[in-house]
């Protein structure tokens, strides 16, 4: 599992563009008003060759505020418990206020490694003498930034990797071997019989599974064997919209589900037929397609909807609608509770798994491109063709492929967009895919021409 880092501070300090610049796009809102971010925002970045994962919290409060805010301060505290490493943002404009004090006290306890960041300081002589009042608040370390134009950021990552624990592989076994356990996690929102399912695969009552929303507190695992592969299932807190959360509790174990899909290899997204076209569901199935997994649909109570063969291709086919981005993934239709069909989640379980490990020769994929680029050339860049040369696969867990050409940066999304479809369709990939553009070896984009003046 990636180690995890929080961006925590008062509002409108600039955790947000901070956030942006370190993922390297716009992913947070950023607005020049107090408290816009209200719900924690992940990614994933990498630096130096390590991977790691950022979460963006709400601007921290006093407590006593009112209810958004307080609720967006016990985001950011949920952040501070589940993470490796705080970035404790602060206004180098400002100075120091009392918010940052009380903030400050409550980080110390948390016992984590805590890295002050001073943002605003956009003179590069200054920000020193600018940083210098921030010690005050009891960190030894204490960084100058400017997050929204790139100054001393390469110095905070740096100092960010002293802190990481080891690098480890969760998925692997303390012995030699090789770990060939399915990891499969279950998501979902609560109350969706995520925990009535993981009983109904395992043929008896292992988990606790009831009618009250948020049952499960902590991911468990548990081990089966199915079809002969070994198979790890993770059972977790039901998911929902984080305004929703009423229980201090839920919040935490929410986290800890969201970070046990990175552990994982499938997750299965459960939704609940008698609730059809719920945006959490969305955001679960996107997270999970962000995080490079392997996905599986499973519409369950579904004997409380219909029998009919009809409806259910009906539902499918607006199910495919509102999950286009994930439109690879299998949908099934079951009842967790009365045992139907659930065993056809393990069967595609394992169908997936091998295909997230899948390997292709070299050969095959060059004359595969070829054919594809053939039957739908590239679009050109300002009348300057766009030719592939070669295509190798370069990883898999998801399976990786990086495609030679002559112009990197002139692949659009939709060309982009037809190469992965087509990719899918010739390897029956259900799986996501990623590719990588790279120009050849010694060839270069010649530069734009600058106009001449007349």
């Amino acid at each position: 599992m990636k180690p995890l880092l929080a961006l925590v501070g008062r509002p409108n300090v600039g955790k947000s563009t901070l956030f942006n610049r370190l993922v390297g796009r716009r992913l947070a809102l950023v607005e020049d008003l107090p408290g816009v971010t209200r719900d924690r925002h992940y990614a994933d970045i990498s630096w130096a060759g390590r991977e790691l994962s950022l979460v963006d919290t709400g601007g921290f409060v006093p407590a006593g505020s009112d209810d958004v805010l307080e609720g967006v301060r016990a985001q950011a505290e949920i952040a501070v418990e589940t993470c490796d490493v705080v970035l404790f943002l602060v206004d180098g404009r400002t100075g120091t206020v009392a918010a940052d004090l009380e903030l400050a006290a409550l980080l110390r306890k948390s016992g984590k490694p805590v890295l002050v960041v001073v943002n605003k300081l956009d003179h590069p002589p200054a920000a020193d003498a600018g940083a210098a009042e921030f010690y005050q608040l009891g960190f030894p370390e204490v960084f100058p930034v400017s997050a929204e134009h790139a100054l001393g950021i390469d110095a905070l990552l740096d100092a960010v990797l002293v802190h990481l624990p080891p690098v480890t592989d969760e998925r692997a076994p303390d012995s030699d071997e090789v770990d060939d356990a399915i990891r499969v996690a279950i998501i979902g929102r609560p109350n969706v019989g995520k925990s009535t399912l993981v009983n109904a695969l395992l043929g008896e009552e292992r988990q606790l599974a009831g009618p009250v929303p948020g049952t499960t507190r902590d991911p468990i695992d548990t081990e089966l064997v199915h079809a002969g592969r070994r198979i790890v299932l993770t059972d977790t807190a039901g998911i929902r919209k984080k305004r929703a959360m009423a229980e201090r509790v839920e919040r935490v174990s929410i986290l800890g589900a969201l970070r046990s899909v990175d552990r994982s290899d499938i997750a299965v997204l459960v939704l609940d037929g008698t609730e059809p076209g719920v945006e959490q569901d969305a955001r679960l199935a996107g997270m999970v397609e962000e995080k490079g997994r392997a996905l599986v649909v499973l519409v369950n109570k579904w004997d409380l909807v219909s029998k009919d063969g009809r409806k259910q291709e009906e539902f499918r086919e607006v199910l495919k609608w509102q999950l286009r981005f994930v439109a690879y993934a299998p949908i099934l239709f079951g009842s967790a509770l009365q045992g139907r069909q659930v065993g056809k989640v393990l069967d595609v379980a394992v169908q997936l798994f091998d295909q997230f490990r899948f390997r292709s020769p070299t050969p095959m994929l060059n004359r595969l491109l070829q054919k594809v680029v053939d039957a739908h050339p590239a679009p050109s860049d300002r009348g300057r063709p766009l030719r592939f040369y070669y295509i190798t696969q370069v990883a898999d867990s998801p399976p990786t492929f990086a495609l030679t050409c002559n112009r990197p940066r002139s692949v659009t999304q939709a060309y982009r967009r037809y190469l992965t479809n087509q990719l899918r369709e010739a390897l029956a990939l259900r799986v996501p895919l990623h590719l990588v553009f790279r120009e050849r070896p010694g060839h270069s984009s010649p530069a734009p021409r600058k106009r001449q003046r007349t």
